[in-house]
């Protein structure tokens, strides 16, 4: 019943990312000369189990584009010890000058210290993040992520957080 229950969440989430790109999105006025960024984050760690438990998350994200991805780097923690490093990719998505949804995907390791056992310690995670854009490039958003193993273990629970997001331009 779990894994029926995340198959439909990335679906609805692949879904929300194709109609809002085929319904088009109008460009930021610079919005190609984003900066690098450092992302800090505070939320809950498997929201929708019973193992609930606070999350942080440390990311950089780079200014640079790998065709129009832009890579990312970072780490997760939580309270109960459970700890989450990955890499992997983000498309900025404009809705005027302001808005900026960005859906992403990445790969990592994951411990779950004292906390959720996830089945494997490599875990993908999948997700989206609508963010209000400052004058001064900062943002302010909410992300939603989903971590699995994608069944390469037995176990595959998977886990969803939903984290308070601020981004800070390096330049």
């Amino acid at each position: 019943m779990r894994r029926w229950r995340g198959i439909r969440l990335r679906a609805a989430l692949g879904a929300l990312a194709l109609a809002l790109a085929a319904g088009g999105f109008a460009s930021a006025p610079g919005h190609a000369d984003e900066p690098d960024f450092i992302v800090l984050g505070a939320g809950v760690f498997d929201i929708n189990d019973d193992q609930t438990a606070a999350e942080l998350r440390l990311e950089y994200r780079s200014d640079l584009k790998l065709l129009f991805l832009t890579p990312l780097l970072g780490v997760m923690i939580n309270s109960d010890a459970g700890a989450y490093i990955y890499g992997g990719f983000g498309l900025d998505l404009f809705f005027g000058r302001r808005l900026v949804f960005t859906p992403n995907a990445a790969v990592g390791a994951y411990e779950n210290g004292s906390g959720k056992d996830l089945g494997h310690v490599i875990e993908f995670r999948t997700g989206a993040e609508l963010a209000y854009r400052f004058d001064d490039y900062s943002r302010l958003g909410l992300a939603f992520n989903h971590i699995s193993n994608a069944s390469i273990d037995d176990n595959n629970p998977g886990t969803e957080s939903l984290v308070v997001t601020y981004a800070m331009p390096l330049d």
